[in-house]
């Protein structure tokens, strides 16, 4: 006859106690049997303030990359049109053979012609009132030119990789593409002349034709992406507008006009 001691009556009565913490302890396993160390309390406690500034920053973060995303997705547009539109790029290209008369209307947007046949007018001009026009436009042309230098100098865009660097009388600051300045200068160059010439209708007409096809030739010769374009021709209808505003006149620069009577 077995003992009390190794019954199994008495067997499961001793073990029903540990039985039980055992399945609390699954239960609960915050439970007094298992206690919670302070280590693992404290990466609770991260984690659930984790959990609370997580959508915060989520949002955050959203915002730059879809800024990026749309950034990126412009840029290639931009280059990929302006691929598209370089027909004159090379001799080679699809409208190779219109390659010179590209570069005819290149050099006829081009900032020497226009500084020195400027200077030439003043040289020769007779009247008080041809001067003071003459005189803003020079001043026109040369803040052309410093700001265009200032702004390639800081946005450091590089040309297309189709262009062919055979451009007339460039410097430094020319291997840059953004802006055009080209198409800065046609396009205050149109507006002062339509502001200060007496002409024609049909001539009104041509010169605003011609300072849009200064600013096409730039994107089918290959020498500019479409955007360095439509910057530039917007920078130069806003250049008049400051050059309007310190408009030179024999009393606001006596100097210039005494140097030119």
């Amino acid at each position: 006859m077995p003992s009390p001691k190794n019954s199994p009556k008495g067997s499961r009565e001793r073990r029903a106690p540990g039985t039980r913490l055992e399945f609390l302890s699954l239960m609960n396993p915050k439970s007094q049997g298992c206690p919670e160390s302070p280590s693992r309390r404290k990466d609770s406690a991260a984690g659930s303030a984790m959990q609370q500034t997580l959508p915060e920053e989520d949002c955050m973060k959203l915002n730059p990359s879809f800024m990026g995303i749309a950034l990126r997705s412009l840029l290639a547009i931009d280059l990929w049109a302006s691929k598209r539109l370089g027909v004159c790029a090379g001799e080679n290209s699809s409208w190779g053979s219109a390659r010179p008369l590209m570069k005819v209307i290149e050099i006829s947007g081009h900032g020497i012609p226009w500084l020195a046949g400027t200077l030439y007018g003043l040289c020769r001009s007779g009247s008080s009132a041809g001067r003071e026009v003459l005189i803003n436009l020079l001043f026109a042309l040369v803040l052309d030119l410093v700001l265009v230098a200032l702004v390639k100098g800081l946005v450091r865009r590089r040309r297309p990789t189709h262009n062919k660097m055979d451009m007339f009388a460039t410097i430094s600051v020319d291997k840059y593409s953004f802006p055009s300045g080209h198409a800065t200068r046609a396009a205050m160059v149109c507006r002062f002349v339509l502001h200060h010439l007496i002409l024609a209708v049909p001539l009104r007409v041509l010169v605003v034709l011609w300072a849009f096809i200064v600013g096409i030739s730039r994107v089918m010769l290959g020498r500019h992406n479409v955007t360095d374009v439509l910057f530039g021709l917007v920078m130069g209808y806003m250049q008049y507008s400051v050059v309007e505003y310190f408009w030179l006149s024999p009393i606001s620069a006596p100097a210039l006009f005494t140097v030119w009577s």
